[in-house]
């Protein structure tokens, strides 16, 4: 059966398995190391890189979602790996419990997610996986293994593993009580929002950016938590803002830029001018996710929180002097440094930039004029998303990166969930 992930950047023929156990887990990751086969697991297909293609056995846990339970006084909830990230906010909101904060797509697999490092934005919060308070998993030969901080280095290297340590099967997360956000959306300049980055940063709980390329059009947006009751918009509002314009009619526009390439820049200006303003109230993991009907590739870099400014003119120029056509907005967030053995985020505060083109419309050009910016400041790949790093040019960004590989080898010694592609990413 032929696999393939959300933007079509991957496609896999390989044996498809759905445990519905972590028994039914461990039986099969057993027979994999067993025979030689190799084993991948695949989330909602989210990551445009090639971490799941296999031709060996590809494992979906969708019979492996839900809460297992909660602890609302240790602000604790234990939930099975395979869960997606918009059921669990459903989940925890029944429980009156929330994640402190999400990104802003909600279909992934909750170990999906936290495995490739994905982050939301706000500067006093890490990446998804530093809400991981334990896990379950099983290793390269069938065993299951129980990890909680206590355990250290191998730990830290389990929180964000690529899928290359073992199948989790379930995650124990630090949860706060719900709560609502007022979400606001405004229009702004290029240059005052990079003036004013680090007062929006500071000021508001959750914030980030969109910037139209070639135009000086930006579309905040900011958070913060509030008491105020629930405000969203009504029904027919929500559908044109969402699925009109945002999806149907953002979709048309992007057609018409494959097909007549000279459009893009216009298309973006007007993109930018059409901003929506306005704000809503409504429970936090409502607020965090936007849909993407809109099939686009990604890449996306992690930089010194300090750099983005600059980061972002670069592209701005290199956009405008080599005359690229492009129309979907270059996104800004933060995060906040860990300790994380392979997080992009590892050791320092920082700034995520994105940028997308649109499904069917040539992006290599556009990555790979803007990729050496984001080197050039000590940039990290998000690993979900588009990028040309090996582990030669990856080793020296990393301080602990031969740490993360004693970890493979200590639970996987035998590559049962080793690719090709991950040997040549890890180096191993």
């Amino acid at each position: 059966m032929e696999w393939r992930n959300w933007a079509d950047t991957v496609r896999s023929r390989a044996q498809r398995a759905e445990p519905a156990s972590e028994q039914e887990a461990a039986e099969l990751v057993s027979r994999c190391a067993r025979s030689g086969r190799k084993l991948r697991v695949a989330g909602a297909g989210h990551s445009f890189t090639r971490l799941v293609e296999t031709d060996g056995v590809l494992v979906s846990l969708d019979r492996m979602q839900g809460l297992i339970a909660t602890d609302p006084a240790g602000g604790r909830a234990t939930v099975q790996a395979g869960t997606r990230l918009h059921r669990l906010g459903e989940l925890l909101a029944a429980e009156g419990l929330a994640q402190e904060n999400l990104g802003d797509i909600d279909v992934q697999s909750l170990a999906g997610a936290l495995s490739t490092g994905t982050h939301g934005t706000g500067s006093h919060f890490g990446i998804l996986a530093t809400q991981l308070a334990g896990m379950t998993l099983i290793d390269g030969r069938g065993a299951e293994r129980h990890l909680t901080p206590d355990d250290g280095e191998l730990f830290r290297a389990a929180q964000v593993s690529l899928g290359a340590l073992g199948v989790i099967t379930r995650m124990q997360l630090r949860v706060v009580p719900a709560y609502r956000l007022r979400y606001r959306s405004e229009r702004a300049r290029l240059e005052e929002t990079l003036e004013r980055a680090g007062e929006y940063r500071d000021r508001h709980r959750n914030f980030e950016f969109y910037w139209f390329p070639h135009s000086d059009f930006v579309q905040l947006k900011l958070s913060d938590a509030t008491d105020d009751p629930p405000a969203p918009p009504g029904r027919v509002a929500h559908f044109l803002d969402e699925m009109v314009l945002e999806n149907g009619a953002f979709w048309c526009l992007s057609q018409a830029c494959r097909v007549f390439p000279a459009l893009t820049a216009p298309v973006s200006r007007l993109s930018g001018r059409m901003v929506p303003v306005g704000e809503t109230v409504d429970a936090s993991h409502r607020v965090y996710a936007t849909r993407r009907l809109v099939r686009f590739r990604e890449m996306e870099y992690n930089v010194p929180r300090d750099a983005l400014p600059d980061v972002l003119r670069r592209v701005r120029d290199t956009i405008r002097e080599r005359r690229i056509r492009v129309h979907f907005p270059v996104e800004c967030r933060y995060v906040a440094g860990d300790d994380i053995t392979i997080s992009p985020a590892h050791g320092r505060d920082s700034a995520y930039v994105a940028v997308h083109m649109f499904k069917g419309m040539p992006y290599r050009e556009y990555f790979s004029a803007i990729e050496p910016i984001f080197l050039e400041h000590g940039g990290r790949p998000h690993w979900g998303k588009m990028h040309t790093r090996t582990a030669d040019s990856l080793r020296p960004l990393y301080p602990q990166w031969d740490r993360f590989l004693e970890a493979r080898e200590q639970l996987d010694p035998d590559g049962t969930f080793l690719t090709p592609y991950l040997r040549e990413l890890l180096g191993v």
